[in-house]
This record gives structure tokens, C-alpha cells and sequence, in this order.
């Protein structure tokens, strides 16, 4: 099965809010964060879902890329 594309316009839909699931990507890859709950209502930590948070989590998380692993993959990211 290919690998699902989900362009930058659209992954902006996917942002916890009015009953949209919550996607975030980082390095390209886009991750579901809806079940976490860290991630309750689309927020964690000022960042919001439906957009890149690589720079936050590469840079200002103390937990960095680790927590991606407990995530499910939903796709790729592509302009």
C-alpha cells in the first residue's frame, strides 16, 4: 500500500477541533495525535495541531523525537 500524501493545506483541516482528528507532522511525516492525551483539544504546550511542529519538537521538547514512536503514521507531508 502506498504511503498516503497529505498535502500542507490540507493537514490544517486535521486540527482536534468540532470533531476533526488531530494530525501533527515533524520531518515530513505526519502523525495522528487525536488519542493522545497530551494533545487534548488539539493543543499541547501552545502548539497546535493541523501544522509542523518539527522546530518544537526537535528544539524546545525535552522529550524530542522519542514520542513519535508511540504515535500512529498517517502519512507523508508534501507541498
Amino acid at each position: 500500500m502506498a504511503e498516503k500524501e497529505i498535502k500542507r493545506v490540507d493537514l490544517a483541516k486535521y486540527n482536534g477541533q468540532n470533531g476533526n482528528p488531530a494530525y501533527v507532522a515533524v520531518n515530513g511525516k505526519v502523525y495522528d495525535v487525536t488519542d493522545s492525551p497530551a494533545w487534548t483539544g488539539g493543543e499541547h504546550h501552545g502548539n497546535l495541531a493541523g501544522t509542523d511542529v518539527t522546530d518544537a519538537l526537535l528544539n524546545k521538547s525535552p522529550h524530542g523525537e522519542k514520542v513519535l514512536a508511540k504515535l500512529p503514521l498517517v502519512g507523508k507531508l508534501v507541498d
